[in-house]
């Protein structure tokens, strides 16, 4: 069929042309892309973070590139029915389906639109269970996360894919979580994410939306024995152990009395506080409201200011678990594990402090660090039978829990559980918060208010058990009131 000048038909004509229907295509299945990928999310009963970078990132991509190409189409039909005007001669519509070549492109047009169509929504499908797997969020998209995945394999929760903590319930934090792995990504091509990088308080999760899903928080634990292997930086690696029973409890009075450790949990009891960094590390303020409704007030003689200036936060699980999925070893505490499992041999003269001295010197990068990790230990076993074990064992420690590309080591990340390597429990424990009269403080009484140390030290000391609890003593001296986090810092010990 052929046509002259035809100025009254409309500008859609200039879309029939090969270039603009692949253009409408390719939009088209981004568009159905984005609808698939928004409701199998939207249904799914594990979300991916991840998916909002390929439905509100790819396929508006894909969408834009087809748009485009279907306009470059137009244009092109356009500037070439102009120059058949111009020269008077008849115009050629680009798709007749008179002709018998125009039919069999329309059929293959067709069927390769459905083999598209097809392709996009089982790649959409595959790529969205991808983007919710622990492989994805540590090893490709998420570079700057190596921390967070590597000591994440190691922790009690490895087993826990990272979007069952990491993505809320709810069409709110469904829609956050998907525009935020876009913010994400924009950083990281723009490599100018924050280093270290710590969990973000624009997009908190509550513990009780996280913890609680598992962990019942009504259960009663009551009394857990822990042994704690340790090693002197003596010539001889002298072990010192501690075997302690730890008096966990509970908070709710229908599972058992509420006591010990997580009578902090308590539901009946309040307890609020105010920190005055913000790595929680230093608490200044605390409150306590009891079953009866009675409020008692403590702080420490440093802190004059009025409450309300501050952000009053309440006592949950996060504030004792500060790394409950993602824990750092001090390098004291790796190099022990090492000599405890027979990694390292403890026989070896002076292998604790050596390690631990080659471990924790200032490196800018990780081949910095192998290779100083490797002179340094070389220099102090000049035997590289001895020397080559040690390096790799090191080595691999360094891995696991050095990242001086993101600048991130256990000194980055406290935990507070415990009170050996960070101050933990003796942030508000520690005798300096009193009411305002001076007559009470939350200083714990002594060692025996949250566990009994029922043997310490090594050899025949070990066997000497007391129920009764052992007065803890520090290698070969007393105890005396002071806190344990200001030697112990988990590197070289001061």
């Amino acid at each position: 069929m052929e046509e002259v000048d035809q100025p009254h038909r409309s500008f859609r004509r200039h879309f029939q042309n090969w270039i603009s229907w692949i253009g409408l295509l390719i939009a088209a299945s981004a568009v159905f892309a984005f609808l698939f990928l928004f409701a199998i999310d939207l249904f799914a009963t594990h979300s991916s973070a991840y998916v909002g970078i390929l439905a509100y990132l790819v396929a508006p991509l894909f969408f834009l590139f087809g748009f485009v190409l279907a306009i470059i189409g137009a244009f092109l039909a356009r500037r070439r029915e102009s120059r058949a005007l111009q020269r008077h001669e008849p115009l050629k519509i680009s798709i007749d389906l008179s002709r018998r070549r125009d039919r069999r492109l329309l059929v293959i047009f067709a069927a390769s639109a459905t083999a598209f169509l097809f392709v996009t929504a089982l790649g959409s499908y595959e790529t969205y269970h991808y983007t919710e797997s622990v492989e994805f969020c540590g090893q490709r998209c998420h570079v700057p996360m190596k921390p967070e995945f590597v000591t994440s394999q190691h922790g009690i929760h490895a087993n826990v894919e990272c979007v069952d903590c990491h993505v809320g319930p709810g069409a709110a934090a469904f829609f956050r979580t998907k525009l935020n792995g876009v913010k994400q990504l924009y950083h990281a091509i723009r490599d100018d994410y924050p280093r270290p990088i710590y969990v973000s308080e624009a997009n908190p999760r509550p513990p009780q939306a996280i913890c609680e899903q598992c962990h019942w928080p009504q259960r009663y634990v009551g009394n857990i024995v822990r042994s704690y292997e340790h090693y002197l930086s003596d010539e001889h690696n002298t072990p010192f152990a501690v075997r302690l029973l730890l008096n966990v409890g509970g908070g709710d009075l229908s599972n058992g009395p509420p006591g010990g450790i997580h009578w902090h949990m308590n539901i009946a009891n309040k307890i609020e506080y105010i920190a005055t960094d913000k790595n929680l590390e230093t608490i200044s303020w605390v409150r306590m409201t009891n079953p009866q409704g009675v409020v008692t007030e403590y702080r420490t003689p440093e802190f004059t200011d009025d409450p309300a200036k501050h952000q009053v936060r309440r006592m949950d699980c996060m504030d004792c678990h500060s790394r409950p999925a993602h824990r750092i070893q001090t390098p004291n505490d790796a190099v022990d594990h090492a000599l405890t499992t027979g990694r390292l041999d403890r026989k070896t003269p002076w292998v604790k402090s050596k390690v631990v001295a080659a471990l924790v010197k200032d490196y800018k990068t990780t081949p910095d660090a192998e290779n100083g990790i490797t002179a340094s230990l070389r220099e102090a076993y000049p035997d590289a039978a001895v020397a080559d074990p040690i390096i790799r064992v090191a080595t691999e420690i360094y891995h696991s829990n050095f990242f001086p590309e993101v600048k991130t080591d256990w000194r980055s990340h406290p935990d507070f559980v415990g009170h050996k390597n960070w101050n933990g429990c003796f942030r508000c424990h520690d005798g300096k918060h009193t009411t305002a009269d001076g007559k009470a403080s939350i200083k714990a009484s002594d060692c025996r208010s949250c566990h009994l140390i029922l043997a310490q030290g090594n050899g025949e000391q070990l066997q000497q058990v007391n129920f009764q609890g052992h007065n803890f003593f520090h290698i070969d001296s007393d105890y005396s009131d002071f806190s344990c986090a200001e030697c112990h810092t988990g590197g070289v010990q001061k």
